[in-house]
């Protein structure tokens, strides 16, 4: 997959004068259930510490550190993969695994599956999520019919590559919801649909 773009995010947080600063306006994406950071702080801070130079009557907040993710699209946004800390996610344009309208996988797609399950054997991980998404076009009902329909497709054929009975698959079909881009484009729509495959990391 050429890469395209990478993006890495980090933070973390400091009160000083017993006050937090103000709060950011909130412009993450909103995630499906069961998949939000689960990252905690690495290191502990002695807050008495001589060389920690705080202002008379500062102290520090509760530690908290989000997951580091790095996102790599290959260049014609057919693939994205994220990395955090915790999982790795695959997310696949629909137009590339299926027809239209359709949860049937062609050539390509086994292709690009089959890749996906060399990464999850070199994770040696043991639960595997596929989620199914559509755009916001046609009714919601059949959305969430089509995106879990895929969904198993996708589940199916990693189950084959994989051949491994002690891996559990969770398999959902969120229809429309939890886009990450702006239904009102066709661009937008296109990077909607979409099937992810998310395990946790447990190899570097």
């Amino acid at each position: 997959m050429t890469p395209r773009l990478t993006l890495v995010v980090a933070a973390a947080a400091l009160v000083v004068g017993g006050l937090a600063p103000a709060a950011a306006a909130d412009t993450t994406p909103s995630v499906p259930p069961g998949t939000e950071p689960t990252a905690t702080a690495p290191v502990e801070v002695d807050p008495n510490d001589p060389d920690l130079k705080l202002p008379e009557g500062g102290t520090l907040a509760e530690p908290k550190v989000l997951d580091i993710k790095q996102v790599v699209e290959d260049e014609s946004g057919d693939e994205r993969r994220e990395d955090t800390n915790a999982d790795v996610t695959f997310a696949l344009q629909a137009e590339v695994l299926f027809g239209k309208d359709s949860a049937r996988l062609g050539a390509e797609a086994k292709a690009r599956i089959g890749a996906i399950a060399q990464e999850i054997k070199k994770q040696n991980t043991t639960v595997v999520r596929v989620f199914g998404f559509t755009d916001n076009l046609g009714s919601s009902a059949h959305g969430d019919v089509l995106s879990k329909q895929r969904a198993d497709a996708v589940q199916a054929e990693l189950a084959g590559d994989l051949n491994n009975p002690g891996i559990t698959f969770e398999v959902r079909g969120y229809g429309e919801q939890y886009p990450i881009s702006d239904n009102s484009t066709e661009a937008g729509r296109k990077k909607n649909r979409r099937v992810e495959v998310t395990f946790p990391r447990t190899a570097g």
